[in-house]
């Protein structure tokens, strides 16, 4: 075996992070009864979510912070209701986190992966930006935790994938080598991008078949099931 240990992301790449908190988010929605301002939730969804995203590619920048994040995301929704007290927005923000937290659905394939990559005794570890006091929830809530030795968070290294500091904190606060290890992960900047930066071989888990920008990936995969054939 090439590899030792194998680093993955949590957010759309094991953990179904586009329709659990698609799922969470109506709930809130119907629950504050946004319908007073937004038409539907469907509406509601089509502003919040390219905001959402912006925000979180300026926090992997460093452009903004993660209390500008958690705030903003939903301070722009709620604005145009007349909510805008900070108590009020990170109200609405826990909510919707504490929701999060008890969603099950999981990327296609990922208990099999782990189950497989296990067999094979492979050191396994979480390389993530989200956040701590959520993360390691929708893990053991999902049943993903038991397959991990530890989670490596953006807030344990002070910086945020794609920067190639977290990739080589990880490896050193997991005794890895960079030549025996590997990244998966569905986010072409945060960890494609952050892995080659870091010089370290990587798979991208790319089931919507986005163009590579930039240079070509060591590896590229539709679905989990065809890591089996690379580790």
């Amino acid at each position: 075996m090439r590899y030792k240990s194998v680093f993955i992301d949590l957010d759309d790449t094991l953990w179904d992070t586009f329709h659990n908190n698609k799922e969470s988010l109506e709930e809130v929605f119907v629950e504050y009864r946004l319908n007073r301002h937004y038409a539907s939730f469907e509406a509601f969804f089509a502003l919040y979510s390219p905001n959402n995203e912006l925000l979180w590619s300026k926090y992997r920048n460093g452009e903004i912070d993660r209390n500008t994040l958690i705030y903003e995301r939903f301070a722009y929704m709620l604005r145009p209701m007349g909510i805008s007290s900070r108590e009020e927005v990170l109200a609405f923000n826990h909510d919707f986190l504490q929701r999060t937290t008890n969603k099950h659905k999981l990327i296609p394939g990922a208990i099999e992966l782990l189950e497989y990559l296990s067999s094979y005794r492979y050191r396994l570890f979480i390389l993530s930006n989200g956040f701590r006091e959520v993360q390691h929830l929708k893990m053991k809530n999902s049943g993903l935790l038991p397959y991990f030795e530890r989670l490596v968070l953006s807030e344990d290294a002070g910086i945020q994938k794609p920067n190639k500091r977290i990739f080589d904190f990880a490896l050193v606060n997991t005794n890895s080598r960079r030549k025996e290890s590997i990244m998966i992960g569905d986010s072409w900047e945060a960890d494609i991008l952050g892995a080659h930066q870091a010089k370290m071989d990587h798979i991208w888990y790319n089931p919507e078949n986005i163009p590579a920008r930039g240079f070509t990936p060591l590896h590229t995969i539709k679905s989990l099931e065809e890591v089996r054939k690379l580790l």
